[in-house]
């Protein structure tokens, strides 16, 4: 407690000391704001945020499906899944061979276990040479039977005669 000239402590009506009974006068209204303006600011309990929802079940699309050109006569299904195992888990790989030939007609499919791997073998692959031939690799297109084929018409030049 404050000791003036008389050395005794200067209280006030409740019998507090003078310099106590002003600080708890100013901080008591200063607490009280404080404290309502914290809990109007202040984030609820910590809580773990929401899981994620699992992502809804995918119809069977092509997304995961690369279609690969290119490929030579003598590739067949066990080079072209060690060609692109690396990216990934491949689930399935087709090579189209000639009907009457049996010979490879030089293109295939190779599907993986999600887009992102068969992302990664696309960008990687495309323009590679395997087998002595540059591969062309691009994402396969859904399967349409009895649909209209619309092929791109190149526009000819005419030739001055």
């Amino acid at each position: 407690s404050v000791l003036l000239a008389s050395r005794q402590p200067v209280t006030g009506p409740a019998g507090m000391a003078l310099p106590e009974l002003l600080s708890r006068l100013r901080l008591a209204p200063l607490h009280h704001h404080l404290r309502r303006s914290l809990s109007a600011v202040a984030p609820p309990p910590h809580e773990p945020p929401p899981p994620h929802p699992a992502p809804p079940p995918q119809p069977a699309s092509n997304k995961h499906k690369l279609f690969v050109a290119g490929l030579s006569w003598s590739a067949d299904e066990r080079s072209l899944t060690d060609a692109f195992s690396s990216f990934g888990t491949v689930t399935e790989v087709r090579i189209m061979y000639d009907k009457n030939s049996g010979r490879s007609r030089g293109f295939g499919f190779v599907q993986f276990s999600n887009n992102y791997e068969a992302k990664c073998a696309k960008d990687a692959m495309d323009g590679k040479v395997m087998l002595g031939r540059a591969l062309r690799i691009s994402f396969a297109l859904d399967k349409v039977r009895g649909g209209p084929v619309i092929v791109p018409r190149l526009p000819t030049a005419k030739q001055d005669e």
